[in-house]
């Protein structure tokens, strides 16, 4: 008789925190949303791995995808660049023409446009890589709410901490934005409904 009235205590404690707590975590999301979708980017100008000039031109068209990350990511920029490629993938060619992908490196010290070209190469669908002067892309990334933090180890090497969502831009203005945790399906699907 304890058990069950110990399960049903706990059960229904559960219910009012999900009850309770639900808003709350409905509510802060929506706050992320709102405060990324403030971010409108920047005037800028950098090079792209055939170090011709990109600029905020450049994001114009019926949808972009920005990116930011760096070659040496080990782990959520291959894994959200893989997804969006396949995601690609699975576009109807049409689709695949209207939309474009901008790889923007926050580690341009490294990433060279020779690193990121042969970084790109192993993605099937074409992808623009950007670098530039340090200060530039800082500023590029700030003027779309993304924030990166190099991490030294004992040795002195570093690896970077950065937000790493998609972003997604229409006619180069912010449209949406796609959580680095998205499987390739969820980003087909947003991916469709943004081009139709």
């Amino acid at each position: 008789m304890k058990l069950k009235t110990s399960i049903s205590i706990i059960i229904g404690c559960s219910v009012i925190f999900l009850f309770i707590m639900l808003p709350i975590f409905l509510s802060i999301e929506k706050k992320e949303d709102s405060y990324i979708s403030q971010f409108q980017g920047s005037n800028f100008s950098l090079l792209d791995v055939n170090n011709e000039m990109i600029t905020e031109e450049s994001f114009k068209g019926p949808i972009t995808a920005i990116f930011f990350g760096f070659t040496n990511c080990p782990d959520v920029c291959p894994m959200t660049l893989g997804n969006l490629d396949q995601a690609i993938n699975n576009l109807k060619d049409d689709n695949k023409e209207k939309f474009k992908v901008f790889f923007v490196s926050i580690d341009p010290d490294r990433d060279t446009p020779e690193v990121i070209r042969n970084y790109l190469e192993i993605f099937e669908n074409k992808m623009y890589g950007i670098t530039g002067e340090p200060e530039k892309v800082f500023l590029l990334s700030q003027s779309w709410g993304v924030l990166s933090e190099k991490i030294f180890d004992e040795e002195g090497n570093y690896s970077i901490n950065h937000s790493s969502s998609i972003i997604l831009l229409k006619d180069g203005k912010y449209l949406d934005r796609i959580s680095h945790h998205a499987q390739y399906e969820d980003i087909f699907k947003a991916l469709e409904k943004h081009l139709r």
